[in-house]
């Protein structure tokens, strides 16, 4: 134990973070790090012997490290990193060290605006119960894996791919699955050209030897699929699709909520297909995987069965719980199109019941930017409550407030949305209302499961 190579994490336990440690470990290094968060993952990795300190102290670093790891959360003024530059320990960001062993396997890269985090489990899932293997990371927890990260020993090396400030550069992958290209992360991409731009020259990366699956009903991921040098492999509900998808139908919750759809490969009927997520995105997530592992000549009765044994991730259409008869449910959709994705699924599994729908606005910039499209998505649920805008750490203001995007939501959709600034408020409001909702969706990239996970509370004390 003495003689193992150690290795520092500063913000161990972020959901990548939290992965990659124990994705080291279990390559025999001594691992150990530190956080300040809500400390979710501190038994998991306490578990595998993974040391965690629950505050920032330049004490925590002991000798001998080799290297060390920080998290994007944090920046240079934060004491530790301070303290590892003064020692002159090589520190690499979170995305350069998941690069390094991503590269060293045959990575398969899932990508995009939307659908990375079910589309990278679903893959890795099906490949687990195939027996490949696979060393993956997923940027939420698995249902059935009580994790977010699986340690295989096989040739392949799942990962989801984050294309914020061009994290994309530091992979070099076999193959990857193109999910979906709508211009994001404002504050980083002055316009949609450069936000292709990343992508353009990572699907130029694959190697002849690999694949690149994309989605085929967008004239942007088509168009970045054309600097590939590798087979190009389509997918979506349109014609000219290599993987088309047809026959789709999504049942409501009565009737099981299940979704069932065939895939036509050219001429070739692969059969009927059924997954138990909800949204015709998620037929697209799976589409894409059922594509990549049929182009790897997988068994297809094998990843039929997977992917309908599938269960989902953490803050992906996820049931919390019960207010009283309530269904209370928590999602991540943080962009325009997530949201109208998301609701529509959700309007198509719940249609006669009355949705409301928490949603907190993610970065100033974000909202500012894409204001219009925010004031558009909102059709499918009944009422809209929006709180202040989450900045997290990347902004403290930027001249937009949740108060501009209700104002005008009600210009689209006159009387639909509320603006009430707290979640202590929203959660009371919710009290009060209740009687006049079915089922509340908590939605967005901060920290709105909170209300979410607040009135599954209430709904046990009494």
């Amino acid at each position: 134990m003495e003689n193992r190579r150690k290795i520092y994490i500063v913000g161990i336990e972020g959901s990548g973070t939290s992965a990659l440690a124990q994705i080291y470990a279990s390559m025999g290094y001594e691992v150990l790090g530190s956080d300040n968060g809500d400390h979710f993952y501190w038994r998991v990795l306490e578990g595998k012997n993974i040391k965690v300190f629950q505050n920032f102290d330049k004490k925590n670093i002991p000798d001998g490290i080799e290297f060390a790891i920080k998290s994007s959360a944090f920046n240079d003024d934060n004491v530790e990193i301070a303290e590892l530059k003064k020692r002159g320990i090589r520190i690499y960001s979170y995305s350069e060290a998941l690069g390094r062993l991503f590269n060293e396997k045959a990575g398969i890269a899932v990508c995009g605006t939307h659908g990375k985090t079910t589309t990278t489990a679903l893959l890795a899932d099906v490949m687990l119960k195939l027996n490949a293997s696979p060393i993956a990371l997923v940027g939420s927890q698995v249902a059935d894996w009580k994790t977010n990260v699986l340690l295989g020993k096989g040739e392949y090396f799942i990962a989801e791919a984050d294309e914020y400030q061009n994290k994309l550069q530091y992979y070099n992958p076999w193959s990857v699955i193109l999910a979906s290209v709508d211009w994001d992360h404002p504050d980083f991409f002055v316009n949609f050209s450069s936000y292709k731009d990343v992508f353009r020259e990572f699907v130029k990366k694959i190697p002849i030897t690999g694949f690149l699956v994309v989605w085929g009903d967008s004239s942007d991921t088509l168009e970045i699929a054309e600097n590939a040098r590798c087979p190009v492999v389509t997918y979506g509900f349109g014609e000219d699709n290599y993987y088309r998808i047809v026959n789709h139908e999504q049942k409501s919750m009565e009737k099981g909520g299940t979704q069932s759809f065939e895939i036509v490969c050219e001429d070739k009927n692969l059969g009927n297909f059924e997954i138990a997520l909800v949204g015709r995105h998620n037929v697209l997530n799976a589409a894409s995987v059922i594509a990549l592992c049929f182009e790897m000549k997988l068994d297809i009765e094998k990843i039929r069965k997977a992917i309908k044994e599938f269960k989902g991730t953490s803050r992906r259409f996820e049931k919390v719980g019960m207010f009283q008869d309530v269904i209370v449910i928590d999602d991540y959709a943080h962009h325009p199109d997530e949201i109208k994705a998301t609701l529509q699924g959700a309007r198509g599994y719940f249609p006669e019941k009355n949705i409301w729908t928490v949603f907190h606005p993610h970065t100033f910039t974000r909202t500012k930017a894409l204001l219009q499209e925010f004031s558009q998505s909102f059709e499918d649920t009944d009422r809209v409550i929006v709180i202040d805008i989450y900045g997290s750490v990347r902004e403290l203001h930027g001249g937009i407030s949740s108060k501009d995007l209700v104002e005008l939501i009600n210009k689209y959709l006159p009387g639909r949305a509320d603006y009430i600034p707290t979640m202590d408020e929203a959660v009371r409001y919710l009290v009060e209302t209740y009687g006049r909702y079915d089922v509340l969706i908590t939605m967005g990239a901060g920290d709105v499961w909170k209300i979410a996970k607040k009135l599954v509370e209430i709904n046990k004390q009494n």
